[in-house]
């Protein structure tokens, strides 16, 4: 990937006109002003605070192990991390090396999701002690991308789920004698380690989702404040609870859709997952903002399609 190659990393001191070497003075101006936006949120949150802006990718890995070491570095007391998402998704496993990298630095790691944090990026979410979102922030759903070597030679990311059901759906049609010879014709491109590759996926993405939530998401739940309010929750609750959230966000014939945004209403009632609602917190969404629209304009200023960002260190 050329342009993550060209595009230099930058350790950034809000007070010191030296690190940014003979920048131009409106380059400097806003990498002044996303450090001190950065920095706003870490005294609002009493936490480190990062941005992850772009596809999760292991082409990333280590500019991600970079920016948490450095931001972790800078005050080693610190158990806490703030990982600003904004993400149309990608690799299950990168997100996983992603998730090793910040949970090695902090013991506790809460998402804010300003914008979206689709598909990998929903699975990422999960490994959160907290979700943070407002009523235009959205997950979506869990439908693992897989990248597959094309006829013309060529990679590219295809949604492993949307294959495997059209897959199963042929074979039954084969064993019910109602298969067209169109359908017929389909099933002979299919390649079967294409199809397994699909598989494992699908079962890596489930189970990433399950073990996070138990490990993470559910670490603090101890007493049922609906049904039986008041006793013990058990691992084996736990467990249930995991599993029917990672079934409810892989199935993508619930949402008919690998893109369909899952607003904070839907993950609420639907899925039944507990949220951090800062909408009405006019404050706190004033700061969020601010930081990611600013992150996210001079992205679309420089032309770069990532971005990752610290009060200690960025790639932009």
């Amino acid at each position: 990937m050329a342009i993550i190659a060209e595009a230099g990393f930058r350790e950034v001191k809000c007070r010191s006109k030296s690190t940014m070497g003979n920048a131009r003075s409106l380059d400097i101006a806003i990498r002044r002003l996303l450090c001190q936006q950065a920095q706003k949120l870490e005294t609002r949150f009493k936490a480190d605070v990062v941005s992850f802006v772009g596809p999760i990718h292991p082409a990333l890995h280590q500019d991600f192990r970079t920016l948490i070491e450095t931001t972790a570095k800078s005050k080693p007391n610190r158990e806490k991390l703030m990982c600003f998402l904004n993400t149309t998704g990608g690799s299950p496993a990168a997100a996983e090396k992603m998730v090793e990298v910040m949970r090695q630095h902090y013991q506790e790691v809460e998402f804010v999701v300003p914008d979206s944090a689709m598909s990998a990026g929903t699975i990422l979410v999960m490994s959160g002690d907290k979700i943070w979102m407002d009523y235009s922030s959205s997950l979506g759903p869990v439908d693992p991308q897989v990248e597959v070597r094309q006829p013309s030679g060529d990679t590219a990311y295809v949604p492993a789920l949307g294959y495997l059901d059209k897959a199963v759906e042929l074979i039954e049609k084969s064993r019910a004698n109602t298969i067209t010879p169109v359908e017929v014709a389909m099933m002979l491109q299919l390649d079967l380690g294409n199809l397994r590759a699909y598989e494992q996926a699908k079962d890596l993405s489930e189970d990433l989702l399950k073990d996070w939530l138990i490990r993470y998401k559910f670490r603090t739940w101890t007493h049922h404040r609906t049904n039986n309010a008041g006793s013990e929750v058990s691992l084996q609750d736990k467990q249930r609870r995991a599993e029917e959230i990672a079934r409810d966000l892989c199935d993508n014939k619930k949402w008919h859709s690998h893109g369909r945004y899952l607003g904070i209403q839907t993950l609420k009632n639907v899925v039944k997952l507990e949220i951090e609602d800062y909408s009405a917190d006019v404050n706190l969404r004033k700061l969020i903002r601010e930081y990611h629209d600013t992150l996210i304009e001079n992205m679309s200023r420089i032309g770069t399609f990532y971005a990752l960002h610290s009060a200690k260190w960025s790639t932009i």
